[in-house]
């Protein structure tokens, strides 16, 4: 397996959805420690890593939360009916596993009755296997968080399980972190392990407001082109190389902070894309809203099936990326 693989295990596998980030801020800390000058935990749970220099500040972001589900009541028979955490679609609920944070395991189904084009998150629950409320009380109470459990493998190049979004872009800083580490840097670097992104962006414009940065880039999943009778058409394809986040509907990136990642992309001869992502928005607009505004940009990690238990993504585009962040902060005097 290769080191994108084995960080992403390690990182990916930690509970964390937001606001419940604590063990996911630990296994970074442990590997982050390695490459930089200190560690800092803000009042919202966000992590920052400062690599000191004399120069311009530098900050890179990416957030640690992820989506899922929270307990909000259990029937008489021991069925649990949750909120979600983030955004979620009902396709990808469907009979899929999911584990709360004290270890029990159940299953997400629905209420057969109702025609499954008419369902909604209303129409959802879990099962953990309860005799009944008192039963299920013993294991989870309303409250309890809940995250996807399902495994995570490489194939043929390729990652594929849950919360590629967004702990693959925190095993991108974690390669450029070490690939920066044993370098003179003039700039002062700050890596932001976020909180709270998934529930709006929360986390970033703390850490942003913090550090004042000269310059800000997230680094985040973004939605693919590729795939068959894809309905909205996006020049972004899994495999081809990062890419350089143009606008989501969040944030139009700097124009300047785009042309200098493209920049180094070609410095070291790596292949990007320009990504337009039509949906969604990213920690990238947080950053660049900060005080009285930060020059930001973006660099994205193509992915397949996003929000589901079953992202996909490419091992060569996150190496990629990690090559590009690095060429990115040599170029920057």
């Amino acid at each position: 397996m290769s080191k994108v693989f084995d960080l992403w295990n390690t990182v990916g596998g930690a509970f964390g959805p937001s606001g419940r980030e604590d063990a996911v801020r630990e296994a970074i800390a442990a590997i982050a420690g390695e490459y930089i000058d200190d560690i800092t935990t803000d009042a919202l749970g966000n992590l920052i890593c400062r690599k000191k220099g004399a120069g311009k500040k530098l900050l890179f972001a990416a957030h640690m939360d992820s989506i899922g589900v929270v307990a909000t009541y259990i029937d008489e028979k021991g069925f649990i009916r949750f909120a979600q955490v983030g955004g979620l679609f009902k396709g990808d609920l469907i009979n899929i596993q999911v584990r709360f944070a004290g270890g029990t395991r159940g299953v997400i189904s629905y209420e057969e009755k109702t025609p499954f084009k008419d369902i909604t998150l209303d129409n959802l629950f879990i099962d953990i296997g309860a005799a009944d409320r008192a039963d299920a009380e013993r294991q989870v109470q309303i409250g309890d968080f809940a995250v996807f459990d399902a495994p995570r493998f490489e194939q043929n190049g390729v990652l594929c399980g849950p919360y590629l979004d967004n702990r693959i872009g925190c095993v991108t800083l974690l390669l450029a972190m070490e690939r920066l580490a044993q370098q003179e840097i003039e700039n002062d670097l700050y890596f932001a392990f976020t909180a709270q992104e998934e529930v709006g962006l929360r986390g970033a414009g703390a850490a942003a407001f913090a550090v004042e940065p000269d310059i800000a880039v997230a680094v985040d999943v973004t939605d693919t082109g590729d795939l068959p009778e894809r309905k909205t058409p996006m020049a972004v394809d899994m495999g081809r190389g990062p890419a350089v986040k143009v606008m989501d509907r969040s944030v139009i990136c700097t124009p300047e902070v785009c042309a200098a990642l493209e920049r180094a992309a070609a410095a070291c001869g790596i292949d990007v894309q320009r990504e337009i992502l039509q949906f969604g928005g990213t920690d990238t607009a947080a950053l660049q809203k900060t005080r009285a505004g930060v020059q930001a940009g973006a660099v994205s990690i193509p992915t397949r099936y996003i929000h589901s238990p079953s992202e996909m993504c490419a091992v060569s585009d996150v190496e990629a990326a990690a090559r590009l962040l690095e060429k990115f902060v040599l170029q920057q005097k």
